[in-house]
């Protein structure tokens, strides 16, 4: 018999491989797979009988070794079953109802106008930090409510265009009307000094203070003030203007010559004002 010369064959290679090779061979790789990505006793359809086979509960099929159940389970016959398993299952099975949204109520009542309120704008003295000091009266709020307040961001709101230089200061009460301050979105001094809000239950007026926090440009080393040079941060709150330092003073009328410090006017001498511009003696110079 000629072996030199038969399709596919080669001199000193075996002979091709049968379809009975090539399906053992195949069972082969796909039992070494499933050893790697099964674990066997995991399977709900595994099971060993009493003769010391292995039997597959969902196709009723007999199989002589863990090798041969795992390569059945990648057979499409085993693959089917379980499809067909799964889709009875899902029909089978009671609809479950969606779990409902906790739905919080808002609560109505009916609105007697805006509060009214005080602001006052503050500086410390000692290192020059802004405040804001708010005062909201509510003389007709509700019994056992308190105020309520909270910095809102300027694209939280849908009254004006946002602007990320500005933030909004929102005050609440029943059954008054909220209302809110547009103040500069710069960073709060949340310090135990610097933010304190009270509630007088007596006079019903609600108090709240805050801080801006100073920039690193403006803030003076401790136990120092700041200089006068130092330049300002704009105005809190538009309308609202800082007093005018005294650099910004425009200087006195002409004619009028101040005396130096600690000097006394000579005795029997009327004040220089009083006689006329060519009887006025010459002024007293420091030596």
């Amino acid at each position: 018999m000629d072996f030199q010369h038969r399709a596919g064959g080669k001199t000193g290679s075996g002979g091709v491989a049968s379809s009975s090779e090539s399906n053992r061979d195949r069972r082969e790789r796909l039992r070494q797979l499933a050893l790697e990505t099964i674990d066997i006793n995991k399977d709900p359809y595994f099971m060993k009988n009493h003769l010391g086979s292995y039997e597959c509960k969902l196709c009723l099929t007999l199989h002589n070794n863990e090798g041969s159940y795992l390569a059945h389970t990648q057979g499409k016959k085993h693959q089917t079953n379980l499809a067909r398993r799964a889709a009875k299952e899902a029909k089978e099975a009671p609809a479950q109802p969606a779990p409902e949204k906790v739905k919080v109520e808002v609560k109505k009542f009916v609105k007697i106008g805006r509060p009214g309120y005080k602001v006052t704008k503050q500086r410390d003295p000692e290192c020059g930090q802004q405040s804001l000091l708010f005062q909201i009266d509510y003389p007709e709020i509700a019994e056992g409510i308190g105020p309520r307040h909270r910095f809102m961001s300027a694209y939280e709101q849908r009254i004006e265009p946002p602007d990320r230089r500005w933030q909004y200061l929102l005050f609440a009460a029943e059954p008054y009307e909220t209302i809110s301050f547009k103040v500069p979105s710069r960073e709060i001094d949340k310090a135990e000094t610097r933010f304190w809000t009270h509630w007088n239950r007596e006079t019903k007026q609600f108090f709240l203070q805050f801080h801006f926090k100073m920039e690193k440009s403006l803030a003076a080393p401790p136990g120092q003030t700041p200089s006068l040079g130092v330049k300002r941060p704009p105005s809190i709150i538009s309308g609202l203007g800082l007093h005018p330092h005294s650099d910004s003073m425009p200087p006195p009328p002409g004619g009028i010559h101040g005396m130096p410090p600690g000097a006394h006017m000579p005795p029997h001498m009327p004040p220089p004002g009083a006689l006329p511009p060519h009887m006025r003696p010459p002024m007293p110079r420091d030596l």
